[in-house]
Parts: C-alpha cells; sequence; structure tokens
C-alpha cells in the first residue's frame, strides 16, 4: 500500500465518523427537548414543537457505509496453483541454467572430439591446433562479456566454459606438442587462475571460481615432470589459498573454502606420509603445514566476523577440523624425527597459544559473538590439556588435569559460563582415569631387584594428596546453584555423583596405597639370596611370605575403620541421605569381603604361625595378634552400621535386615573363633563337635532374644539355624566322631531342642499377639 492510498483510507473513516457523530448530536437533542416538556407542561393545547435546527449532514448513500480499502491479504495459492508455480520454476531452471551448463560441456567435449578428429588425420598442423583452440575459447569469452548486460547467468557459463579450454588447451601445448616451456606454461595458468578468481568476483558466481580452482590444482599434477619439486608445488599451493583468503574477505562461498581445503589437506597428508624420506622433511612439513594452517584458519574467519555475522555449525566444524588436522600432521612429523619428538609437548602448547592469541583478539575488539570466542578458548584448554601428558608423565598429569577441571568448574558454575563446565567434565574424568593409571601402574615391590618406594614420602601420595584437595574443593564448589539459562542439566546431574564418588575413591586408594608400599618393602628388605647366579641365570631369592599376608590383613583393618569413619562423618557433620545409603553399602560390601576373604587371610597366618615351616623365617606373635586387631574394627564398623540403621537418613527401613546381617556376622566370628582356639589347643575334628554344639546354642539364644524383643524374624532365623546343625550333624558329623563325642552332640542338641519347644509353650501368648498384630498391620 502505498501513501496515497493509506491517506484515501484514513480521510474516509474520518469522515464515517463525522457523519455517525451528527447522527448522535440530533438524537441527544431531540431527548433533552422531550425532557423538557415533561417537566414543565404548558397550558396551550399541545403544539408540535419545534424541531431542533440539526445541521443536516450531507447527503450520502443510507446506512450503506462503503468500506474501507485495506490492504490486499497475501494470497495463498491453492494446491494446483503451486504445481504450477513449481512446473514453471522447474521450467526456469532448466531452460535457463541446466541447459548452458550442460551446453558449455557439450561444446567442451566437442572441441576435444574436433581437435582429435583433426589430429589423428593430420588435417592442421600442431601450431594450428593450438591457435584454434585458443580462438574458440577467446570468442567463448568475447561472448560472454557481451552477453553480461542482459543476460548475466548465460554469460557466466560461456566464461567458465572459456576458462576451461584456455587451461587444457595450454596444457596440450606444454605436453603434447612441447610448443612453449614448462616455465612459460607455469605462468600463464597462474594468470588463468587470477583470472577465474576475478571474475568470479565480479560476476559473484561461485561457479567460476570452482572452474578456475580446479584448474588451478590440477596445474603441478599435469605439468610434473617427476622431478619431486615440493617446494613449489606447496608454494604454488599456499598462493591458491591466499587468494581464497582474500576472497573471503568479500564473499562467503562456503564451498570454494570447502574444496580448497580437502584438496590442500589430502596432497600434504599424501606427502607427509609416503614421502618420510625427503630431504628436510621436518622444515618443509612444518613451515607449509602452518602456513595451511593460517591460511584456512583465516578464512574461516574472514567474512563472518567482518560482516558481524553469527557462526554456524558448519563454521565451527571447518574451524575445529583445521585445527585437529594441523595438529595431527604435524605430531606425525614430529614424532618419527629424533629430535622433533622431543618437541612434542612445546608443538602442542604453541597450538593453544595461537587459539589464545586469536580468542583475545575477537574478545578485544568486539569482532565475534561470545559463543565463538567461548569455542576458541576451548581450544585453548583443550591443547593444554594434551599438552601435559605429551610432554610429562606420571603425577604431574593427574595434576595438572585435576586443577584445570577444578578451574574449569569454577567458571563454569560460580561465573555462569556454561561451556566450561561442559569442559570440566571430561577433564573429572580424565583426572579420574590419570589417578587409575597411577595406581594401576604401581604393582608393588616382590622381589629385591625392585624398587623400594617409601611410603608417605613419595611422589604418588603427594599427587594423591593435591587430588584430595581439588576433589573436595570441585565438591563444594558443584553444590552452589546454577542460574544460566544455557546450563546443560544432565552434565550437571553426572558432575553432582561424579565428583563425590572420585573424592570418596581418591581417598581411600590413597592411604591403601601406602599401606601396600609399606609391605612391599618390608618384604623386599627380609630377602635372602639362597643360590647365587652362576653365568647368565638369575640369583634364587627367598622373602619372608608372611608379609604378603600381613599387607592384605591390614588393608582389611584400614577398610573397616575408613568404612566407620566415613559413617560417623555422615553422622555427625554431613547428614545426608543419599551418602547414608552409599556408606550402608560400602558397609555391607566390606562385612561380606572381611567375613571370607579377610578371615580366609587371618587363618593363613594363624596355620603359618602354628605350622612354622619357613626355615629362614619364623612367624612371629603378629600373625596371631592381627585377627583381633581386625575384630576390634569389625566390632566399631557393626556399631555404626546399628547407628546408621537407628539414624532416619536411610529412606528405607532396614532393620530386619540389619539384624540378620548382627547375627550371622557374630555366628561366623564365634564359629571362627571357635576353630581357631581348638586349633591352638590341638584339638582335632574342630569343625564337627563345637561347631554343632555352638550353633544350637546360638539358636537357643535368638529364640529367647525374638521372644525378649518381640522379634518374629529372629525366632525364625534360629529355626533355620537349628534345622542346618541337625542336617550337619547327621550328614556330617556322624562320619567320624567317637562314640563319647556322639552322645555329648545329642545330649546337647537334644536338650536345646527341649529348652526352645518349653519356650514356645511358655510364651505362645506372644506369638498370638504377634499374629494379631500382622492382621491389624
Amino acid at each position: 500500500m502505498n501513501h496515497s492510498e493509506k491517506l484515501d483510507l484514513l480521510l474516509l473513516k474520518l469522515e464515517n465518523l463525522q457523519v455517525r457523530q451528527a447522527d448522535f448530536d440530533a438524537e441527544i437533542k431531540a431527548l433533552q427537548s422531550e425532557i423538557r416538556s415533561i417537566q414543565f407542561p404548558s397550558a396551550e393545547p399541545d403544539a408540535p414543537l419545534a424541531a431542533p435546527s440539526i445541521p443536516q449532514p450531507r447527503p450520502q448513500k443510507p446506512r450503506v457505509f462503503t468500506q474501507p480499502k485495506r490492504p490486499v491479504p497475501p494470497s495463498f495459492p491453492n494446491q494446483s496453483t503451486r504445481k504450477i508455480m513449481d512446473k514453471s520454476d522447474l521450467e526456469k531452471f532448466v531452460g535457463e541454467n541446466l541447459i548452458s551448463k550442460i551446453g558449455i560441456l557439450i561444446l567442451i567435449i566437442g572441441v576435444g572430439i574436433g581437435a582429435k578428429y583433426a589430429i589423428d588425420h593430420d588435417m592442421i598442423s600442431p601450431l594450428t591446433r593450438i591457435i584454434l583452440g585458443y580462438l574458440v575459447g577467446g570468442c567463448l569469452f568475447g561472448f560472454a562479456v557481451k552477453l553480461k548486460a542482459k543476460y548475466e547467468n548465460f554469460s557466466a557459463v560461456l566464461i567458465s566454459g572459456a576458462i576451461a579450454i584456455l587451461y587444457f588447451i595450454t596444457f596440450a601445448a606444454y605436453d603434447s606438442y612441447a610448443l612453449i616451456p614448462q616455465a612459460l606454461t607455469f605462468i600463464l595458468m597462474v594468470i588463468f587462475t587470477v583470472f577465474a578468481v576475478i571474475t568470479a568476483t565480479k560476476y559473484n558466481k561461485q561457479v567460476i571460481a570452482h572452474i578456475g580452482l580446479v584448474g588451478a590444482y590440477g596445474v603441478p599434477f599435469l605439468l610434473s615432470d617427476g622431478s619431486g619439486k615440493v617446494v613449489v608445488l606447496f608454494s604454488y599451493m599456499a598462493i591458491i589459498n591466499i587468494g581464497i583468503l582474500i576472497i573471503s574477505f568479500k564473499r562467503y562461498w562456503k564451498p570454494m573454502l570447502y574444496v580448497s581445503f580437502g584438496l590442500t589437506w589430502l596432497i600434504f597428508l599424501g606427502w607427509a606420509i609416503f614421502r618420510t624420506d625427503a630431504a628436510n622433511y621436518l622444515n618443509l612439513g612444518l613451515i607449509f603445514s602452518t602456513i595451511f594452517f593460517f591460511t584456512f584458519y583465516l578464512s574461516s574467519l574472514a567474512y563472518k566476523v567482518k560482516k558481524e555475522e553469527p557462526f554456524g555449525l558448519s563454521d565451527v566444524l571447518i574451524i575445529l577440523l583445521n585445527s585437529f588436522v594441523y595438529y595431527g600432521i604435524g605430531y606425525f612429523i614430529l614424532n618419527i624425527d629424533v629430535t622433533g619428538a622431543k618437541l612434542l609437548g612445546l608443538f602442542t602448547l604453541c597450538n593453544a597459544v595461537i587459539h589464545l592469541v586469536v580468542s583475545l583478539i575477537l574478545y578485544k575488539k568486539n569482532l565475534a559473538d561470545k559463543k565463538l570466542f567461548y569455542l576458541i578458548l576451548a581450544m585453548v584448554i583443550t591443547f593444554i590439556t594434551v599438552a601435559i601428558p605429551v610432554q610429562l608423565n606420571g603425577g604431574y598429569v593427574t595434576i595438572l588435569w585435576t586443577m584445570e577441571a577444578a578451574l574449569l568448574l569454577y567458571l563454569g558454575r560460580v561465573r555462569n559460563i556454561s561451556i566450561y563446565e561442559k569442559l570440566a567434565l571430561p577433564l573429572v574424568i580424565l583426572a579420574a582415569l590419570s589417578i587409575l593409571e597411577d595406581w594401576i601402574s604401581y604393582h608393588g615391590a616382590n622381589s629385591p631387584t625392585e624398587e623400594i618406594v617409601k611410603p608417605i614420602l613419595n611422589v604418588d601420595f603427594l599427587t594423591a594428596c593435591i587430588s584430595i584437595v581439588a576433589f573436595a574443593w570441585m565438591y563444594r564448589v558443584s553444590r552452589k546453584t546454577n542460574d544460566n539459562p544455557d546450563k546443560s542439566v544432565w552434565i550437571e546431574n553426572t558432575l553432582a555423583y561424579l565428583i563425590p564418588t572420585v573424592l570418596l575413591a581418591v581417598c581411600y586408594m590413597t592411604f591403601r596405597m601406602e599401606i601396600s608400599k609399606y609391605f612391599g618393602g618390608m618384604l623386599v628388605k627380609t630377602a635372602v639370596t639362597i643360590n647365587p647366579a652362576v653365568a647368565t641365570d638369575h640369583p634364587g631369592y627367598a622373602v619372608n611370605n608372611d608379609y604378603i599376608l600381613l599387607k592384605t590383613a591390614w588393608i582389611y583393618v584400614y577398610t573397616l575403620f575408613f568404612a566407620a569413619i566415613l559413617i560417623i562423618v555422615n553422622l555427625k557433620k554431613i547428614r545426608m541421605e543419599k551418602l547414608a545409603t552409599v556408606c550402608m553399602m560400602i558397609s555391607l560390601v566390606t562385612i561380606l569381603a572381611f567375613l571370607t576373604e579377610g578371615f580366609y587371610n587371618l587363618t593363613e597366618l594363624r596355620s603359618s604361625y602354628q605350622s612354622q615351616l619357613d626355615q629362614y623365617f619364623p612367624s612371629g606373635p603378629m600373625n596371631i595378634g592381627i585377627r583381633y586387631v581386625s575384630l576390634a574394627f569389625f566390632t566399631l564398623l557393626l556399631f555404626q552400621c546399628y547407628y546408621l540403621d537407628r539414624s532416619g537418613l536411610l529412606k528405607k527401613n532396614i532393620k530386619n535386615g540389619f539384624d540378620y546381617v548382627l547375627h550371622i556376622s557374630l555366628l561366623w566370628i564365634l564359629s571362627s573363633e571357635l576353630i581357631n582356639i581348638i586349633s591352638l589347643i590341638g584339638l582335632e575334628d574342630s569343625d564337627k563337635l563345637g561347631l554343632s554344639i555352638l550353633w544350637g546354642v546360638y539358636s537357643l539364644f535368638l529364640i529367647i532374644l525374638g521372644f525378649a524383643k518381640k522379634k518374629k524374624h529372629l525366632r525364625i532365623g534360629a529355626i533355620a539355624l537349628f534345622a542346618v546343625t541337625l542336617a550337619k550333624l547327621f550328614l556330617y558329623d556322624m562320619e567320624d566322631l567317637g562314640t563319647i563325642a556322639k552322645t555329648v552332640v545329642f545330649v546337647s542338641l537334644g536338650g536345646l531342642l527341649l529348652i526352645i519347644s518349653f519356650l514356645y509353650n511358655k510364651y505362645k501368648h506372644l506369638i498370638s499377639d504377634d499374629a494379631e498384630m500382622e492382621k491389624l498391620a
């Protein structure tokens, strides 16, 4: 709608409103007159009141208002109309675009066929053939220039064909007829390439640039004489890419950038892999790969930064791919050289510095959006992360990765920069894996030839302590609320579970590894040479193997203590439900492991003490004493589990379950102690007579406790235990027991059964009460 139409519409609306206002004025005055006549009646006969003078509106059509002109809404064609339009667009595309390209292609093929026919039949001389080829290209170029004003698309296709013909005619003149030297051919093709780029910019058509680009990259291979002058090749490619860089400041032609990017790195990668024996391989590789890297880096940034446009996914991918391809090629080139291999860390760090400089320039000059700044800064962090293990090893990698993860998490959570929190997650995982690798790499000192590592005073312990502090700080930071709308919920939740898990694991393993180092050192110190070295044979050693068993025993003592302390800290300080569940799970696994492997290890120590078979190293009383140290810490853990169960922090009430764990543990310990004492005394069949009576007595104890505490599950457990005892008695004990032993066992168990039966009869009202309570529940 133009201004005059809009003005007419507004004037028409104003006129309509004025007419309606006049009608309203007339009606109001008529009502006022009628009201006055009623309020003040006249004595004279009613005479018709003079109608008030009402300005008559201008004559107009009766109440048929002319609808004002409204803006015509956009008409949406129906399906059939769309089909017609689609067909029209298709016809236009074929007629104006596709046919011209097919035509120029057929024309080029025709020129080639005609030239071949003329050559095969010696119709014209070689020089004439070349001249005619240039004339065809020149004619196409002339027609293109003439038609550019009215038929720009058609002109662009013609000029593309002209450039292609000039490329191949020049190649034929050099390769087939040797009419022009290599240097002149090279210069001509560079001129054609420059001309193609300038023409593409003028026409604003990528197709011309692509033809020039393909021809330019084909020149070195077409003109190659096998001399292997890679300096000339790479210099030529660098010139082409710089031309593309110049275009990138004026045109956003991504396909052209992709083609040049792919061709350049493929050609260079092929040389780097298959020509490793080339002269000056290291220098040439680093110099030209760096030139290509910077060229494509700037080409990727040029247009978007200049126009202040946001970067899309494809732009980000080309930046990332360029960076990692360059780093990969540079790493490969350096790594196969003795001197270069020592510079890998420096090379990686240089990559980080390059990206840091770019990110600072973008930030200070406000040349791009913040997302690009954070992306490039993320690459800085990535290359710093990679540089750490490339240049360093062992604990230094763990320390730097852990500190880097802590810094990223702080920036992401406290400073609300979401990308840093996303980068913190893989760094936390890397730090955890690095710590795990440090633990796995330490096998312990098991022979005199291995170096003794002093406990506490070693790099691994220092690394672990720094990691503990860093992860504790990260845990504190991770509990802060993140108000950033761009935050990732699953990353936040993953970190909330991952960081405390790693923290607990590092806290536990730190001191466990030191216990292993201590007993490993003690084992090595006891080594005695029993067979001196002969010829090439290594000498034979004997070591006190009790230290291996003692190491396992003390690790269990430490594990029991760690689990108990974890519960105490949660009950006294933290009081967290999730941690309470984790504590209970850790405690149950620790109890199970101690009752199985731990007691087996203690039994081995007792057997070593009893037998004294080692002629070099007699076993000491510690083999027996460690047993009771372990039981003391096991009791501590059971008490803490009891307090945890009654703290209310566990979501599910597991009182019945804890009763089972408690009494199974007590019975297990009592059974083990009975076997231990009987074995130390020297009695035989300790696992028959004594165990059966013990189990029967414990069953009676559970029955009494079940009635006293009104715990039905204890009574049922006691009956089950007595059933197992009777099965053991008849299936296992009877085979080797003497008459007196059998008498003692049967009388004892029979008496216990009668006592149990008496208790059930005496307290049967309690059983009834329990049944009624279950019904009410």
